[in-house]
């Protein structure tokens, strides 16, 4: 059986959050989102944005190549998108109240659900981040390092999980999936002790939804969709 199934069409990031909540951007910064048709798979969305992510709920939020923040409104004339306080470079939605983000210095905030004062620091430095629908984070930092948190326990409110990734993607708890900087391709085993098994393919950035969903892109914009056995 073929791992992984490709779609056509091409992106630099893509987001899952449920089989029928995907969303990319491309090389140029224009916006995407799957139609649940693969004969006809994206449907143009007015702006334009440098990362995407998308909850299982139907939310989605983006940031722009100047760290602009932005949450979907949906189709409502002209304005799909609302213009949040702050500056993200990586941006990660579990669900309408669970956004996370990191800057271009690698400072994690966590969205308040107030869009006067959006924004709580969390303490860490990472490179990328990935959430939930259940609340879970992860994320890894710029050499690769990969963390998960554990919420606010003391000072330190991340464990550092064994390996390496430069891209990381949660749907849940047990829907943990990375990419590391050649492009390899991991899921979560649920053990800490022996924490990732590798999956056949090559990546460059992952999505996974709440519902196992995963779709992926390559270094040259090719776009695919997890067909593989999930072990038990």
């Amino acid at each position: 059986m073929t791992t992984w199934q490709h779609i056509n069409g091409g992106l630099t990031a893509i987001a899952a959050g449920s089989r029928t909540n995907v969303w990319g951007v491309n090389a140029s910064g224009q916006i995407y989102k799957y139609t649940n048709h693969d004969a006809d798979p994206w449907r143009g969305i007015p702006g334009a944005l440098a990362d995407i992510g998308a909850g299982a709920d139907g939310t989605v939020w983006g940031v722009n190549a100047g760290g602009g923040i932005y949450r979907y409104t949906g189709d409502q004339g002209s304005t799909h998108w609302v213009n949040i306080t702050g500056a993200l470079k990586r941006i990660a939605v579990g669900s309408r109240t669970n956004v996370w983000g990191v800057n271009a210095s690698g400072q994690i905030y966590k969205y308040t659900n107030n869009d006067a004062d959006p924004w709580i620091r969390i303490p860490g430095a990472l490179a990328d981040i990935g959430v939930g629908a259940d609340g879970t984070v992860w994320g890894v930092n710029a050499g690769g390092g990969i963390y998960r948190y554990t919420g606010d326990q003391g000072s330190d409110p991340w464990a550092n999980i064994t390996g390496s990734l430069k891209r990381i993607t949660v749907g849940s708890r047990t829907n943990v999936w990375g990419v590391n900087a050649d492009g390899a391709i991991f899921k979560y085993t649920n053990n800490d002790a022996d924490p990732w098994r590798g999956v056949e393919g090559a990546l460059s950035d992952i999505g996974a939804g709440a519902d196992g969903t995963v779709w992926g892109v390559n270094a040259a914009g090719a776009i695919y969709r997890y067909d593989g056995d999930l072990p038990g």
